[in-house]
């Protein structure tokens, strides 16, 4: 069995730092590697409709904004494969059959659908398709037999509810799905980036995000006014660094040769937090270092972005051929799943050869 990499994104707007620190670097540093013999990355616009049925036209319009920043950020299609979920039917039809493998009761219990519900006020009103959701996950990723999923620590429910749906079909009908693992950012702090607001998660819907394609008026805008410490009211005061949104930030983006370029009164990051405890460093100058670093870790992408944009129907050829080559692997696996669980009719001899001789008298 060879080493599969699937994940993809909801294209309900542009991608912003969290997806980047989250999962997108983690993709094109994976992809260059060279280690995996199959990488699959796709716009996951069905499920996006999940909770944007009455707006279909903003899904429609994100699907470009999502390859846009795949792009842009190094995601090359002649290294992976990218595609656009709703296009392969096959991944609507595996839904469909193992939603008979999972209870209800189970999906209640699932933490980051019960996490999502809350934030979008679904408890009266939930959809049964975002209820779910991680039956289309576990389709998605099983119809490419993905064995390694990069994703933030949010999803590891959704991972774990795929690996039941796995051993529970492979238990009745044979092995024919595979476990997929979750491959977790290396660096612990990316696991969940925060809004700039200091909220937990960065999220589009909250209004607090950086988006890679921000321009530099937008990202200084942003930075210059995200949350730090409140009881830190004048330079003098000491400061707290845990929870303060900038640091954490820093923590995620900065290195050590940004230092003597950007902030050269400091040796590392430690000991810029050292002084801002002891107090005597304003918000203002650690706020200037982060946005310097986001520039220079923007700025490229923003340019690629840029090249990308003159030629639209050329990102959309992109992803056509990629939808083209993912649906012949999905349909592969359709077929299996059909094979094992005894509904490929047309195509089973044995099946139609003892059915005439039942009904000839033969047997």
């Amino acid at each position: 069995m060879g080493k599969v990499i699937l994940t993809g994104d909801r294209p309900t707007g542009k991608l912003h730092l969290g997806h980047y620190v989250g999962s997108l670097k983690r993709r094109v540093e994976l992809q260059n590697a060279g280690d995996y013999d199959k990488m699959f990355v796709f716009i996951a616009d069905a499920q996006a409709l999940t909770d944007n049925a009455d707006n279909p036209e903003k899904v429609r319009q994100n699907i470009i904004e999502v390859a846009l920043d795949y792009l842009s950020c190094g995601i090359d299609p002649n290294k992976c494969t990218l595609f656009i979920q709703s296009m392969i039917p096959e991944l609507t039809e595996l839904t469909f059959y193992y939603m008979n493998l999972v209870t209800v009761a189970r999906l209640q219990r699932n933490p980051t659908v019960k996490a999502e519900i809350q934030m979008r006020d679904f408890e009266n009103t939930l959809p049964v398709g975002f209820f779910c959701y991680p039956i289309s996950q576990a389709a998605d990723i099983t119809a490419f037999k993905g064995t390694i999923v990069p994703a933030g620590e949010d999803q590891e429910p959704m991972l774990e509810q795929t690996r039941e749906i796995v051993r529970r079909f492979n238990g009745i009908y044979g092995d024919v799905l595979v476990e997929p693992e979750i491959l977790l950012p290396e660096n612990s702090v990316c696991l969940r980036l925060p809004g700039t607001d200091g909220k937990a998660k960065m999220s589009k819907s909250l209004g607090n995000c950086i988006y890679l394609s921000d321009s530099p008026e937008d990202l200084k805008k942003k930075v210059m006014g995200m949350f730090t410490d409140p009881g830190h009211l004048k330079v003098s005061d000491p400061g707290k660094v845990e929870g303060n949104t900038v640091f954490t930030y820093l923590d995620a983006f900065s290195k050590p040769e940004h230092f003597p370029a950007f902030a050269p009164d400091y040796a590392s990051l430690d000991e810029m937090k050292d002084h801002y405890r002891r107090g005597g460093l304003g918000d203002v100058k650690v706020k200037k270092l982060l946005l310097a670093v986001l520039e220079e870790t923007l700025a490229p992408i923003r340019e690629r972005r840029k090249e990308f944009e003159k030629d639209i129907p050329a990102v959309f050829e992109i992803l056509r051929k990629g939808t083209e080559e993912a649906r012949k692997t999905a349909a592969q696996t359709l077929s299996e799943v059909r094979d094992a669980m005894k509904i490929n009719y047309f195509d089973d001899a044995e099946l139609i050869a003892q059915q005439a001789g039942k009904y000839s008298g033969k047997i």
